[in-house]
């Protein structure tokens, strides 16, 4: 095994985004400010992986054109191993919408992205049998997704799915690979009712009793961890028993930070990342910890536009909230 690597499997994409005063509704035509850059659920948090500190390789379909020699160039840029499936289709893409309050809309084109194989993931198996840590989401195909999970999991590395996007089908076999999944509060309330038949309101999970919560957590996952992230709420931690990790405690909350939010764009995609390296390089010390920096880290990010690009080093994190 490989101490302190992170193998990251996923997307990558070059995110189109507009910032407006509003979210457009349907048929409004309005006004905003344009850029481009480099995102996908995959490369943001191999980005954060890297830049918190963490050996990172990235594991994802790429095409043969410009988003794709800019996903290389990047990858060089932060000292990411990358392992690409060259690709006919055209690189991955999304179109953002970000408001004045920083919240956002995001259409997705797949694009190479949907390439990623099963065959694929096998040929990057040493790779990922030796990491530390194996994270994956679900804007790449499911079945790649699943190998990769299986790999790590026979291997006894750390496998970690971020279920997510939300409207993604999430089979029964991802989540008994994986020893801890991440979901926002949309999220968990969405594989609650596909998975358990539970009806439970999305802005209610925030809000609720901490027993009650856990209860749910061990439902759906009663083998591992669960870290529901609640956006300005902070998140969730809950435990089976053989996972504490180092915490003293089956479950608590971690409060978010304080920040001059401008665009919460990658903020999940932040967390994940830095919760995973901060698991990966610093093993002995408690989960609660890693969840602490992955906070932080998150929060800092929100601070600067843009997805893979809003992603902080893990020295301005230091500086700023201390470590």
């Amino acid at each position: 095994m490989s101490p302190g690597r992170v193998v990251v499997v996923g997307s990558f994409n070059v995110d189109h985004v507009w910032t407006c005063a509003c979210l457009p509704r349907p048929g409004e035509t309005l006004a905003g400010e344009y850029h481009t850059g480099p995102g996908g659920k995959g490369f943001n948090q191999a980005t954060a992986t890297a830049r918190a500190g963490a050996a990172t390789s990235f594991v994802c379909a790429l095409g043969d054109d410009i988003g794709g020699q800019l996903a290389r160039a990047l990858a060089v840029a932060d000292g990411i191993d990358l392992r690409d499936l060259r690709s006919d289709a055209p690189t991955g893409t999304a179109g953002i919408y970000v408001d004045a309050q920083g919240r956002n809309s995001i259409v997705i084109g797949p694009g190479a992205n949907a390439a990623l194989s099963p065959a694929f993931v096998e040929a990057q198996r040493a790779l990922l049998a030796g990491a530390a840590a194996v994270l994956v989401q679900l804007e790449s195909p499911g079945d790649a997704i699943a190998h990769a999970l299986r790999i790590a999991h026979e291997a006894g590395a750390l496998a970690v799915l971020n279920p997510a996007p939300a409207n993604a089908t999430v089979a029964g076999d991802l989540l008994a690979l994986a020893a801890a999944i991440t979901p926002n509060e949309t999220e968990f309330s969405g594989l609650l009712a596909r998975h358990h038949s539970e009806d439970i309101a999305a802005d209610s999970v925030a809000g609720m009793d901490d027993a009650r919560l856990h209860a749910l957590c061990r439902r759906l996952l009663p083998h591992g961890s669960v870290v529901v992230t609640l956006g300005a709420a902070g998140c969730f931690v809950s435990h089976a028993a053989s996972l504490l990790r180092g915490d003293t405690h089956p479950h608590y909350r971690v409060a978010a930070q304080r920040v001059r939010t401008i665009d919460t764009t990658g903020a999940g995609d932040a967390f994940n990342g830095a919760l995973v390296a901060a698991l990966a390089t610093a093993a002995s010390r408690p989960f609660a910890d890693a969840v602490g920096f992955a906070t932080r880290y998150a929060a800092l990010s929100t601070e600067h536009a843009g997805a893979a690009a809003s992603m902080p080093q893990r020295a301005d994190v230091v500086a700023r909230f201390g470590a």
